[in-house]
């Protein structure tokens, strides 16, 4: 446990997964049952100006993640974070207590892209993604072993589920360090 960890009083969680594996979603509901701070990172980067850069075959912004850290070590060292963001890897390891990452089969993915008015091409390159379970590989190449999580999000069940897996483990966290 390092030294930030333990001045922790409570834990800084991270859910990652493809776009449209649910992350907001459980983010949102883990923020009202537990107080703790939802930053969902591609609109705080938005809000804060932490943008580099605009990707028009995706149409979507391309963070500045070195501002993006800066900005967020500020807060987030003193705990009590949920951090939402589909990649994982630029965030310090010493940020986070648990590393949840979300997955949805491909074809209930597929739908969820569609439903969002993604075009092909942006559909396609993240069910690939999630094919190959690149979030996965990213988050146990960027933290320790015992730190990540998988957690399957096809349903509102799962979802539920999901939800009081992560207020449970967030329960024995911080009932450990009463």
């Amino acid at each position: 446990m390092s030294s930030a960890t333990s001045r922790r009083q409570k834990p800084n969680i991270l859910i990652a997964g493809t776009p449209g594996t649910g992350k907001t979603t459980i983010s949102k509901q883990l923020e009202e049952m537990t107080q703790f701070n939802h930053i969902e990172v591609g609109e705080f980067a938005k809000k804060n100006n932490l943008l580099e850069s605009w990707d028009a075959k995706y149409n979507c912004h391309i963070i500045d993640e070195d501002k993006v850290v800066d900005k967020l070590e500020q807060v987030v060292p003193a705990g009590g974070y949920i951090i939402d963001y589909h990649g994982c890897d630029f965030f310090p390891e010493r940020w986070f207590d648990a590393v949840f990452v979300l997955k949805t089969d491909n074809t209930i993915l597929y739908d969820r892209l569609l439903a969002r008015g993604y075009d092909e091409a942006k559909i396609r390159e993240n069910v690939e993604c999630e094919i190959f379970q690149e979030i996965v590989c990213e988050a146990q190449d960027s933290y320790r072993e015992d730190v990540v999580m998988e957690l399957q999000n096809d349903s509102l069940k799962d979802i539920e589920s999901n939800v009081n897996h992560i207020r449970q483990w967030i329960d024995s966290w911080t009932g450990v360090k009463k």
